[in-house]
């Protein structure tokens, strides 16, 4: 692995991120501590066949729940596009909220497994979160 240190990084700070957006990631070295830096859209693209899904249920009175599958969060709406919206927005609330506390949340046991979809939502608009949420059949 090609290794950046961290004073190289400072010193070099507008070619690293030059580096970094156009033409590849960096791997950067402080003392004992290794970090990544990556351009959004990099960071998109390998995260683009990961997608919010949610169970599906028709509810009697015609109303939709939408369940997030991997995020504890439901949602009940009149339609399709307005639970997908509600569903949107809450899991950009819920990844802030995780985001700002993220030592609490980042080293929970139940919340670990979160964390690649709060990236993902920090990086999308709410709009862009309500196109990828892809609903499966849930059992009523």
């Amino acid at each position: 692995m090609d290794v950046i240190s961290a004073t190289d990084v400072r010193k070099n700070w507008s070619e690293t991120l030059d580096l970094v957006v156009h033409q590849k990631p960096a791997f950067v070295k402080r003392t004992r501590d290794y970090v990544m830096m990556m351009n959004l859209a990099l960071f998109k693209d390998i995260l683009s066949d990961r997608h919010f899904t949610a169970k599906l249920f028709t509810e009697p009175d015609g109303s939709i729940t939408l369940s997030a599958c991997h995020l504890d969060l439901v949602v009940n709406a009149k339609d399709m596009t307005e639970a997908k919206q509600s569903l949107a927005s809450d899991i950009l609330d819920y990844a802030e909220d995780y985001y700002q506390h993220f030592a609490i949340w980042s080293n929970s046991p139940n919340r670990k497994s979160h964390l690649v979809y709060v990236l993902k939502a920090l990086s999308m608009s709410t709009e862009e979160i309500a196109e990828d949420i892809v609903c499966r059949d849930g059992k009523n």
